[in-house]
């Protein structure tokens, strides 16, 4: 487990995140191509509009390199729910903390922002199995089951946490 210490973070968002965040979803062999093309939207939107983007990010960094992300925001039409959409940590790096302290640290400035409960989505496909389990083992608990929502044998699982 990495030492807390050695992990800076910051939310400001920068010009330079396009290529960490391309990085980073791509490093995990999860993602397809249009999955991280929408990971780099969001970079984009909150780049050109700033909070009024709706996009929120939290970067952790190892000696200078972004090594994981998270980004989340406020459900429109909603009074204190948020949607997490991205949690990702290097693939090099995994399973040393770094996306638990970086859900953490999210919904510490969730629940700075006045929100109350976090949605995450994910799907029910093998691959994502410990997805699944990290997030059950950081207190969320699942919400819906939407059967072949993303694609035949592809259901969406939506969780939820109680801040």
């Amino acid at each position: 487990m990495i030492a807390n210490t050695t992990l800076s973070y910051r939310q400001d968002v920068r010009p330079m995140d396009r290529d960490s965040v391309r990085e980073i979803v791509r490093s995990s062999g999860f993602f397809s191509s249009e999955e991280i093309s929408i990971a780099l939207e969001l970079v984009e939107e909150r780049l050109e509009k700033g909070e009024k983007s709706g996009y929120f990010f939290l970067f952790a960094s190892q000696a200078g390199r972004v090594c994981g992300y998270s980004c989340f925001g406020p459900i429109a039409g909603s009074l204190y729910s948020y949607d997490l959409y991205w949690i990702a940590v290097h693939d090099s790096l995994r399973r040393r903390g770094i996306g638990k302290d970086l859900l953490s640290k999210s919904e510490t400035i969730i629940r700075e922002r006045g929100g109350k409960q976090v949605y995450i989505e994910t799907s029910s496909r093998l691959q994502y199995e410990t997805t699944l389990a990290f997030y059950l083992d950081n207190g969320y608990r699942k919400d819906a089951f939407l059967e072949n929502f993303y694609a035949p044998g592809d259901s969406k699982i939506i969780l939820v946490k109680v801040l």
